[in-house]
């Protein structure tokens, strides 16, 4: 379980983060992708913040994570200069594709799939109430 400062520090680079990749990501990955950052979790000793990123409006998700790991030097330095007196060492950044959105849709379209072939099973709705003695 993360400490209440770990979760404060956390929450800090989500929000900088999050303007950084604003500023930043045009120059990165171009206009078309837009990028999210849903989730940071921080290290013990504050060295190493792994940030989760979603990434939408286009379908080769990865190499849009592998451009910003090209330039996580100017990525961390603009974070560096956002968050330096709020934290005592800037962390290094450690980016991950998070695709927990991604598994809900594809979830979300089977299910539909599975009820619009009567493959769900009886709904409790339509069972017959019990009778009365």
């Amino acid at each position: 379980m993360d400490s209440k400062r770990q979760l404060q520090v956390a929450s800090v680079i989500k929000r900088e983060f999050s303007m950084v990749l604003q500023n930043e990501g045009p120059n990165i990955y171009g206009v078309k992708p837009l990028i999210t950052v849903t989730n940071v979790k921080i290290s013990p000793d504050f060295g190493i913040a792994r940030i989760y990123l979603s990434v939408f409006n286009t379908e080769d998700k990865q190499s849009v994570i592998l451009m910003l790991e090209t330039e996580l030097k100017r990525l961390r330095q603009s974070l560096g200069a956002r968050i330096r007196k709020k934290v005592r060492k800037i962390p290094y950044l450690e980016l991950y594709l998070d695709d927990t959105l991604d598994e809900m849709y594809r979830l979300n379209a089977l299910f539909d799939k599975l009820h619009e072939d009567n493959q769900m099973g009886e709904n409790q709705s339509e069972e017959k109430p019990e009778e009365e003695n």
